[in-house]
């Protein structure tokens, strides 16, 4: 197997979560309204905040990358959010969008590695071209699956540390667990990922050197 192929398309994982860009611009919105409602308490400017974060965010990225359908997909989440926090006066409603993704998330996870189907090896599989040409070698859709539980665990921590605090309407609380929770959660788990399939281009077990830089 091609080693360069292999190191590329498993960081290809990085980049279906959206890369660096998205990340930023997940960990701006969160914080921007955590920090906001802490100043001034009031959901409607503190939503408002975090969406002008994330226009900028946007408008950066349609500038530099021409990248409209991500910049538009962080303008709608944002967005989302901020009309569910603003039509309910709820502030933990701004945050309603990451609890629900951890919740779903951790179900459909869990069952595509239960069904023999892991939603990594979907993503890395269509990312090398080979489709589901994974499947038929036992030790590769082992790794898959490990790889899909890091997703799972991940999904399922979120969703026991975040709907607590949702239903208790701790609006801050709820904010920094969904600030480390979501995004940036997400791109420790592809990190763990690329280092469980990096292995797999080198079966003598020596140490992977670090991984190339990625462009969001």
């Amino acid at each position: 197997m091609n080693f360069n192929m292999l190191t590329q398309k498993s960081l290809s994982l990085f980049a279906v979560v959206g890369g660096w860009r998205t990340l930023a611009e997940s960990i701006a919105s969160r914080a921007l309204f955590t920090v906001a409602y802490l100043m001034t308490g009031r959901v409607v400017i503190s939503a408002l905040i975090a969406v002008g974060g994330v226009f900028i965010f946007a408008v950066a990225r349609v500038w530099t990358d021409r990248k409209y359908w991500q910049a538009a997909g962080g303008l709608l989440t944002v967005g989302v959010s901020a009309f569910l926090a603003g039509s309910t006066g709820d502030g933990v409603n701004f945050y309603l969008v990451g609890v629900l993704a951890s919740v779903v998330g951790s179900v459909v996870f869990l069952v595509s590695m239960l069904v023999g189907w892991p939603l990594i090896g979907l993503v890395v599989g269509q990312a090398r071209g080979e489709r589901f040409a994974w499947r038929r070698d036992r030790a590769r859709r082992r790794r898959y699956q490990k790889c899909t539980a890091v997703f799972v665990a991940k999904f399922a921590i979120g969703a026991t540390l975040m709907v607590p605090l949702y239903l208790a309407g701790n609006v801050i609380a709820l904010g920094i667990a969904s600030t480390l929770l979501t995004m940036p959660a997400t791109a420790a788990c592809a990190y763990v990922s690329w280092r469980i399939l990096r292995a797999e281009a080198d079966p003598t077990g020596a140490e992977p050197a670090a991984p190339m830089p990625i462009r969001g």
